[in-house]
């Protein structure tokens, strides 16, 4: 019989890349899909409005669902199985959407897609928090927050040409081959000790299902009764979870303060980020008559700079460790947020310097805050925990998506609605900063 309890080899250069690629196919296939929805409706026949809640908010709403579950998959069979089985679902999503000439295939492959995403994501993050040495596991953070990033501002290029040279279907099949070409490059991870088939708690992942689909259909929609039965939905799992035998979600990871501290600090950034990331375009389209050209040409500073920021995180840590990494990228955000929310800008160009600090602020404390939240778990609960980061990472932006479009919504001053919002979300970034001063110094011992 394996000793799991074993010491597991180092990760190769060849595996991390084929986590890198893993994870970024997750956002380049949501942002890469925007750009086709006017033309696939026409394809199909059916309202743009119809084609968006079936293929980008049920994408989205799958892949917030199953994070956790898929993050606690790992931790049964491997995570190094489980980012196989992520990659294969991906791929035969990838294969239905190709064939499919109508509705129902497509949504039947987006379902997949996020499927495979939701368990992709967290067996990535848990095989770096289990299989890379501790002095490298930032600059692997670091490559995932710049390649994710990358993937989503480049993915409305990348669709925008494949749609014009090749047909909408093959948005569908240009997943396929960097998916296989992952799981040829990770084939190696995967070979683990055999372990018995985890239990499965069956009631705990129903409840957290309901939860979060309430929370998450009642703040898209601004329907509060609903965000307040998805409270006592989530409350009643969390009571359950500290019952189960095989917890989907084990309450005592927030009694960590690393922990709880990293995904409160990952949380509130994605929420001030990608609330940012839907308002601005609305604004300037009122404010200044901009087009979607100059909407996405404004938000690419905001991108790019976080891909430079993620990519010298690592080397952040290494000087300041997690803590003062983690502070120093926090404030830079804030900066940049308060700058963005305490002018009156005269058209786009006035915004660009503030986004710049904001997304090199988030991509420097990015390895920092994952580092030390993954290192503050044991290496068994990695992939629980990885799934946890990334549930939360999806409800921030969620939330934040619905919080400013309450605030704008109807706005009679476009300029004063942004203020405001802008405002409140430096708010959020400077509560961000205080949660980031509980990250230790240096990142855990491996346990």
């Amino acid at each position: 019989m394996s000793d799991l309890s074993a010491e597991p080899p180092s990760l190769s250069t060849r595996e991390i890349a084929a986590l890198v690629l893993s994870v970024a196919l997750v956002p380049l296939n949501s942002t890469m899909l925007a750009v086709a929805i006017p033309t696939i409706a026409r394809d199909l026949s059916v309202s743009s409005e119809v084609l968006t809640q079936a293929l980008v908010a049920s994408y989205l709403l799958v892949g917030i669902v199953l994070q956790s579950p898929g993050g606690k998959l790992g931790d049964g069979i491997g995570h190094g199985r489980a980012l196989a089985l992520g990659q294969l679902v991906f791929a035969a999503g990838a294969v239905v959407g190709f064939a499919g000439r109508s509705l129902l295939p497509l949504e039947l492959s987006r379902g997949l897609m996020a499927a495979g995403g939701a368990v992709m994501v967290p067996s990535s993050f848990a095989l770096v928090r289990s299989r890379v040495p501790e002095k490298g596991q930032a600059r692997a953070f670091g490559a995932f927050g710049a390649v994710m990033g990358l993937a989503a501002a480049v993915g409305p290029l990348v669709g925008g040409e494949i749609v014009a040279r090749l047909g909408w279907p093959y948005l569908f099949a240009a997943n396929a081959p960097p998916v296989l070409v992952a799981m040829l490059l990770a084939r190696s991870s995967v070979k683990e000790p055999r372990r018995p088939l985890p239990r499965f708690d069956a009631l705990g992942s129903v409840l957290l299902g309901v939860g979060l689909v309430l929370a998450v259909i009642g703040l898209r929609s601004q329907r509060w009764a609903l965000v307040g039965a998805a409270v006592v939905v989530l409350v009643v799992f969390f009571g359950w979870e500290k019952r189960a035998s095989n917890p989907v979600i084990d309450p005592s990871l927030f009694r960590t303060r690393a922990f709880a501290a990293g995904v409160s600090v990952v949380g509130m950034q994605n929420l001030a980020m990608y609330a940012l990331l839907f308002e601005l375009p609305l604004v300037l389209s009122r404010a200044f008559g901009g087009d979607a050209r100059t909407s996405g040409r404004t938000l690419l500073a905001l991108t790019l700079a976080m891909v430079a920021g993620s990519l010298s995180g690592s080397r952040l840590v290494a000087r300041l460790g997690s803590r003062g990494a983690s502070l120093v990228g926090g404030t830079v955000a804030l900066l940049g947020m308060a700058y963005v929310g305490w002018q009156t800008p005269t058209g786009a160009r006035d915004l660009v310097p503030g986004l710049v600090l904001l997304g090199v602020g988030i991509g420097l404390s990015t390895p920092a805050v994952q580092t030390a939240t993954m290192a503050a778990v044991d290496r068994a609960k990695s992939g629980m925990a990885a799934g946890v980061s990334s549930t939360v990472r999806y409800l921030g932006a969620v939330i934040g998506v619905g919080v400013v479009s309450t605030l704008t919504a109807g706005a009679a001053d476009p300029l004063a609605a942004h203020r405001t919002a802008a405002q409140l979300l430096a708010v959020v970034l400077a509560l961000a900063v205080i949660a980031a001063a509980a990250l230790p110094a240096a990142p855990p011992r491996a346990r």
